[in-house]
Order: C-alpha cells, then structure tokens, then sequence
C-alpha cells in the first residue's frame, strides 16, 4: 500500500511508500512550518497536516496539485506556486533534518521529483475538489512548543511529530 502525489491532468505521478510518505511529509512539515507567513501558507500547512498518516490512515494520504486552492487570480497563483517551491527547495537543504529519529535516505530524489512536478504544473484558476483545500478558518497557525513545527489544530491537539513520534 501507498500514496500517490500527482500533479494532475498531466499525468505525472509520485508513488510512494507508506514509510516514503511520511519521510516525504515530515520534510515539507519541517519546511513549511518555518516559512509560513501568509494565510495562504497556513492554510497550504493544514492541507499537509491533514497527510498525517498515523491520524488519516496508511495509503490514503496523498493528493493531486489540482486540488489545491492556488489563487483566484494569476499573482496569486504565483504566489502560492513560489511558496510551495520554497518549501521544497527549503527541505531539499535538509533543514532541520538532524532532529529527526531517522535518517531519510530516498527523500531528496522524492523532493527533486516533486519540485520538478510542482514547476511545471500550471494551477488552475478553481481546485479540482473544493473539499479538500482547507479554507481560511481550517489554517493551522497555531505551533506545537515541543516540536517548534506548526501544530495540527483545529484538526487534532500536536503535530505531526507528537502523532509520528519522528522528531527528537
């Protein structure tokens, strides 16, 4: 069982393991958690927390790029695309890595993937699924004082390294 990261109508996909997913996700957590500073960004954080494998389930935690909520306007896509990219090139750095319980080997060949996928998708003006993008009052902004990362809420009380038991 896995999870699949797509990048929508083109087709290109990122199969990962269950134990590939949350090395992927525990990265981007790590970064995300740093960079976010915009409601935008928050709100792009509760879409990852809501990936939390050991809350959601194994295998069912990936998502299409289609079903993000990018911006109703070009500059916001653009925006919401640069921030996503951002993280990704802030994980590729292996920021903050060394807390981890782990050592993830195979994350840096998923993360180049996936910024090449998140590169060449274009975002649609409306996501594919309304229902999956949190809206503004399902941002997580609130921060987990154990971790320093961004807690789950109002999802579930802690982060995904209280849930994972991954970070030291």
């Amino acid at each position: 069982m896995g999870n699949v990261f797509g990048s929508g109508s083109t087709g290109d996909d990122l199969y990962l393991s269950n134990g590939g997913t949350a090395a992927f996700l525990d990265a981007l957590w790590l970064a995300v958690s740093d960079l976010a500073r915009r409601p935008w960004d928050f709100r792009f954080a509760a879409f990852l927390a809501l990936r939390d494998q050991n809350v959601m389930g194994r295998g069912v935690v990936g998502f299409d790029l289609e079903d993000i909520d990018w911006g109703g306007t070009p500059a916001e896509r653009a925006q919401a695309k640069d921030f996503v990219l951002r993280v990704i090139d802030l994980a590729l750095e292996r920021h903050r890595w060394d807390e981890l319980t782990y050592e993830p080997p195979y994350v840096p060949g998923y993360l180049q993937r996936y910024r090449a996928m998140v590169e060449a998708f274009a975002p649609p003006p409306r996501p594919a699924d309304e229902d999956v993008f949190p809206g503004p009052d399902g941002a997580v902004t609130a921060s987990c004082v154990r971790h320093r990362v961004l807690d789950a809420l109002p999802y579930w009380e802690g982060c995904v390294f209280c849930t994972g038991g991954t970070m030291r």
